[in-house]
C-alpha cells in the first residue's frame, strides 16, 4: 500500500509540473501573440483555440504522451486565464481490495494573463 501511494503521489507531482508548463506556454504565447499584433488593453482576452493548439504543441514537444502513455488533456479558459487538466493511467503494483489494479492520476495548473498598467 505503501508503493501504491507513493507511486500515486509522485505521478501526481509530475503530473501537476506538467500541467503547469502547458498553462503557462499557452498563456506565455497568447499574450506575447498580442501584445506584437495589436497591443493590450486592460483585459488580454485569451483565445480558447490558440490556448488549446499551445497545449497541445507544449505537450507534444516535451514528449508527455510518450512519458505517460494514455494521456489525456482538457482545457478551460476564461478571459484571463487558461486551466490545463491532465490524466494518466497508473498501475498499481498492490491493489487494495475493492480497487482495479489500474487508476486514474491527474494533475491540474492555471495560468493567469494580467494586463498591469
Amino acid at each position: 500500500v505503501v508503493v501504491d501511494a507513493s507511486a500515486a503521489y509522485l505521478r501526481r507531482q509530475h503530473l501537476d509540473a506538467l500541467a503547469d508548463g502547458a498553462a503557462l506556454a499557452a498563456a506565455d504565447a497568447i499574450a506575447g501573440e498580442r501584445v506584437y499584433l495589436s497591443g493590450l488593453d486592460e483585459r488580454a482576452g485569451v483565445d480558447p483555440e490558440l490556448a488549446r493548439a499551445q497545449v497541445a504543441e507544449h505537450l507534444r514537444v516535451v514528449g508527455a504522451h510518450r512519458d505517460y502513455p494514455g494521456l489525456s488533456y482538457r482545457v478551460s479558459t476564461t478571459p484571463d486565464s487558461v486551466e490545463v487538466r491532465v490524466v494518466t493511467p497508473l498501475e498499481l503494483p498492490f491493489a487494495p481490495p475493492g480497487w482495479a489494479a489500474e487508476t486514474q492520476v491527474s494533475g491540474m495548473a492555471t495560468a493567469f494573463v494580467q494586463v498591469v498598467g
